[in-house]
């Protein structure tokens, strides 16, 4: 089995310690916590699991990595902090470790992201002899596996959109909510998310990285911005209130342009509640959340995908299944050649070994 570290306790955290803990060919060897208060602390209880694992939460890194694991899943946030998540990831990787994180935006597709940022990455693989795999937690798949499978299905096709539609309401992520976001703001505050060129720099890279798999080029990348004010106040069960005219609601475009056209377009339509904006794109049912493949041409093609996880956080299933792609990527790096990878080259591979009931054999194909 695959020796394999989860880093960090967070949303993707907690959600990387039962996908590993439920892989038949990984297992869990330490957990790697910034909070004091989780020190010592059993893996089990951090994940959300029944019992317990037997793995105490340490903030030991260097003796996490002086015991040499094979495989790393960097669940830390690197939205407030992109230096130093970058500093820890190539930290693991210089110890021999494959990494798997969706913390390193710029690496989605990492044929174009910047060589300060690719350079130090190839020099700690050909030291250490590791690897690195980013893929998006807003989960990556929808941005790149499932519109580029789906395309497939069409005798033409004019547009693909990507779309995710969430509610915040049960997000456990406060500070990136409200002050990254913007939720709850004055509608005269400038959230660092939806500044010009920071959604381009978080999604263009997944632009990229469609627009290559499909043969084409994008002549530019642009962006469209749309916010929606509270018409009341309302109050959520884990960030308190949010009063009547701050944001409520917060609708984006990322689009790859080809032609003069917007081609491949990435659309967040993000609410603190159900109830703002009304006449934007809704989940189904009024879910918490969804993600949605739109393909534009004929046959016209649309595919909504609804993760549910971790009960009252509604909002879990999309990090659970964005972990899922990589945890479920580790034991095919580890047989892969030291390298950095994107979701081009890592294939999205059955749950083998993990469906209930008697089991054959847990082999994973390549």
């Amino acid at each position: 089995m695959i020796p394999t570290v989860v880093w960090g306790t967070g949303n993707v955290g907690r959600a990387a310690i039962r996908a590993v803990q439920a892989h038949p060919a990984l297992k869990l060897t330490s957990v790697v916590v910034r909070n004091p208060d989780k020190v010592g602390r059993d893996a089990g209880e951090l994940g959300g699991l029944d019992g317990a694992l037997g793995v105490t939460a340490t903030d030991d890194i260097a003796a996490v990595l002086a015991a040499a694991p094979r495989a790393v899943v960097y669940a830390a946030s690197g939205d407030l902090r992109p230096d130093d998540a970058l500093a820890d990831v190539l930290r693991a990787i210089r110890a021999g470790a494959v990494v798997v994180t969706p913390a390193l935006y710029a690496l989605y597709d990492q044929r174009s992201a910047p060589p300060e940022l690719r350079d130090p990455v190839r020099a700690a693989i050909a030291d250490g002899g590791g690897s690195l795999f980013v893929s998006g937690v807003d989960p990556g798949w929808a941005n790149d596996v499932l519109p580029l499978l789906i395309s497939g299905l069409g005798s033409t096709v004019d547009a693909i959109r990507c779309q995710e539609i969430f509610d915040y309401a049960t997000y456990d992520q406060e500070d990136s909510v409200r002050y990254l976001v913007g939720m709850g703001q004055p509608m005269d505050y400038e959230p660092p998310m939806l500044a010009p060129g920071v959604p381009t720099m978080v999604w263009g890279g997944q632009l990229r990285l469609m627009a290559r798999a499909l043969g084409t080029e994008l002549d530019e990348i642009s962006e469209t911005l749309d916010r929606c004010p509270l018409d009341k106040t309302v109050a959520t069960t884990t960030m308190g209130e949010f009063q009547a005219d701050t944001q409520g609601a917060v609708r984006f475009e990322v689009q790859g342009i080809v032609a003069g056209q917007p081609r491949i377009v990435i659309e967040h339509i993000t609410r603190i509640h159900a109830s703002c904006a009304p006449h934007w794109p809704t989940p189904p049912d009024n879910g918490a959340g969804a993600h949605r493949v739109i393909i534009e041409g004929r046959p016209r093609i649309e595919v909504t995908v609804e993760a549910t996880d971790e009960g009252e956080n509604r909002s879990a299933g999309g990090n659970a299944t964005a972990v899922g792609r990589l945890v479920g990527a580790i034991d095919w790096l580890a047989e892969a050649e030291p390298g950095l990878y994107d979701a081009l080259d890592v294939p999205l591979r059955p749950a083998v070994g993990r469906l209930a009931g008697p089991r054959r054999s847990t082999r994973r194909p390549r």
